[in-house]
């Protein structure tokens, strides 16, 4: 796919999206998260994994221990798989891919502690735009070896074990959770425009992760009727899942969120709003279910 170069654009924050037609009198758009980014990068550290078939992957790693958590208890590691280009972006990706903000005192203060993980897939960007590289069936060994690694670093520290990503992210979410079904304890694919065959759900559900898959209704690159539609009965059978399918994809100021630099992909980050805890910033969560956000929801598995 081709995507634009985000270092070298700046958003356009009046354009009118499409999809503005369908909010109601009381809705309004949103051009900007509430949370300030691009401040947490100092926290993580980072490494590589030498591997053959993709070459050296980078990683970054928020050690919880490192900056103050008691070193007597464990905590759940997260990995956080970034979308496509992101991995271009470098230390930009712990924004990107969601994790920065749960490296803040106070969602690692909400989640009891975490460590988090960020890999980077060896992306590149051709003249016309087309990103070769992003995230593949190739990439679930060695990736999986890099949580493997930190675990073991760690070991006298390390409780349950989530990945979750978007986009290409939300993708290889679901890839790690076939290749290794049962290893995770939670999971949360994001906008993702593919979905394991039901067989394949099935095992996964079987496995007693707990689950939430998020996708907006108006996502503007994994198209909801096409991504989510055909396997909605079998998505809302699963066991220990919340599904979070929303009309709208809100920023924290209650604003519909949009996202455009050259294409419009607002409904398409959903990430940003998992990066705002699915909580507005007046206190309100965005589901019932979620009472204390993505948070809340991550220390009760761990409480479990």
């Amino acid at each position: 796919m081709a995507l634009p170069d985000f270092r070298k654009l700046e958003q356009n924050k009046t354009m009118v999206p499409v999809w503005a037609k369908y909010l109601k009198d009381d809705e309004f758009i949103s051009y900007e998260n509430t949370y300030k980014s691009k401040i947490y990068f100092h926290l993580f550290d980072r490494y590589e994994y030498p591997c053959a078939e993709t070459g050296a992957i980078r990683y970054y790693v928020y050690d919880p221990v490192k900056h103050g958590a008691d070193p007597t208890k464990k905590y759940p590691v997260l990995m956080w798989l970034h979308g496509a280009s992101n991995s271009l972006m470098e230390e930009g990706c712990i924004m990107c891919c969601g994790a920065e903000q749960y490296a803040s005192p106070k969602y690692q203060q909400a989640m009891g502690g975490a460590y988090l993980i960020v890999p980077l897939a060896n992306e590149k960007r051709l003249e016309d735009g087309t990103i070769l590289g992003t995230w593949s069936k190739v990439h679930s060994a060695p990736v999986k070896a890099i949580f493997d690694r930190v675990c073991a670093e760690h070991a006298t520290h390390v409780g349950k074990k989530f990945v979750m990503g978007a986009s290409s992210g939300g993708y290889f979410t679901w890839q790690l959770l076939e290749d290794f079904c049962g290893f995770f304890d939670g999971a949360i694919p994001i906008s993702s425009g593919y979905l394991p065959d039901d067989a394949a759900l099935h095992r996964i559900s079987e496995s007693g992760i707990q689950l939430i898959i998020a996708h907006g209704k108006h996502d503007e690159l994994a198209d909801f009727a096409a991504c989510i539609l055909p396997q909605m009965e079998t998505l809302q059978k699963m066991q220990n899942t919340i599904c979070f399918f929303p009309e709208w994809v809100y920023n924290g100021d209650g604003g519909v969120s949009s996202v455009f630099y050259g294409l419009e992909m607002g409904q398409h980050c959903m990430i940003n709003w998992i990066q705002h805890n699915l909580m507005f910033d007046n206190g309100t969560p965005a589901d019932e279910r979620l009472p204390d956000g993505i948070t809340g929801w991550i220390r009760r598995i761990c409480n479990s």
